[in-house]
């Protein structure tokens, strides 16, 4: 079922365990999340990058999450975010489409310039009731990278985090806290920098670049108060390491749905997997998933 991300985030606050947030690119990593939060029992966001957008088209993008959310996935929470929203005109377009949070990523500019463009996006998107994700501390890599080692990851300011917090009214932050997109192997959590920032701010905390980072170390993440944690990554290459094998298996297949269902297994296979080590699987209460 379709729901505000924040029925989403309050409950993960109240339970102490964080939610994924998957980024989709098509109608079968899209049923691969939902199918996976149908058998872990769990809430999942659901979220596209602009380029999925531009890939798929809005409309269709926003037609297919929400009726697989409310057919598929009629008996789980489903939420449907925008991921780094650098582009005016596609974050309003997000708002009036029905996504009920927005995240606009201006961490690359100078401070000033980041709040100036965040509370902006805050005005409208509260007119509307939608939640926004702001950030600070620009997140390097690219989504799908697997296995090489990054030169200098950035890392947010505390004191910084908390003056953006205040000066955008924002309803979610994400904070560059040693992470980032793809999987790399220097790829870690500063904990002393997180546990500050989430003191500091108040807020719902989002950990991009879960993808890349172990499990033990997600776990501790979660305690000190992770409230989401961003997977781009693990998708992609579930979705194309699938679609590849199945492919060289089957050269002369000329029937694209063939070729393409093992992925929706395979996606879902690694949804699954991190929600049960997000903790939010089997939260979805019984009264709630009978039909």
């Amino acid at each position: 079922m379709l729901v505000h991300i924040k029925e989403i985030v309050k409950e993960a606050e109240r339970g102490g365990y964080a939610v994924g947030a998957f980024n989709i690119h098509g109608l079968e990593s899209a049923l691969g999340v939902a199918g996976a939060a149908n058998r872990a029992r769990s809430a999942a966001i659901i979220q596209v990058s602009e380029s999925a957008i531009k890939y798929i088209g809005l409309k269709p993008i926003t037609h297919i999450v929400s009726t697989i959310a409310k057919n598929i996935a009629a008996r789980v929470p489903i939420a449907l975010h925008l991921d780094h929203g650098t582009n005016f005109d596609s974050i309003f377009e997000c708002i009036n489409s029905g996504f009920t949070s927005v995240h606009i990523d201006a961490s690359s500019l100078p401070l000033d310039e980041n709040i100036r463009l965040t509370r902006q996006v805050v005005e409208v998107a509260h007119g509307h009731g939608v939640w926004v994700q702001g950030e600070i501390g620009a997140m390097i890599g690219g989504h799908g990278d697997n296995g090489k080692k990054l030169k200098n990851i950035p890392l947010a300011d505390p004191e910084e985090v908390l003056e953006f917090v205040k000066a955008t009214k924002i309803d979610t932050i994400a904070a560059a806290v040693g992470t980032a997109h793809g999987v790399y192997t220097n790829e870690d959590i500063k904990f002393p920098l997180l546990k500050e920032i989430i003191a500091k701010v108040k807020k719902p905390f989002v950990l991009h670049g879960g993808s890349g980072v172990a499990d033990e170390k997600i776990k501790k993440a979660i305690r000190e108060g992770v409230s989401i944690i961003n997977i781009g990554s693990d998708i992609k290459i579930a979705f194309c390491s699938s679609l590849i094998s199945n492919c060289l298996k089957n050269r002369k297949e000329t029937d694209p749905r063939k070729l393409l269902a093992p992925t929706i297994e395979a996606v879902e296979k690694a949804a699954y997997g991190k929600m049960k080590l997000f903790g939010s699987a089997g939260r979805v209460k019984e009264r709630e998933v009978e039909t």
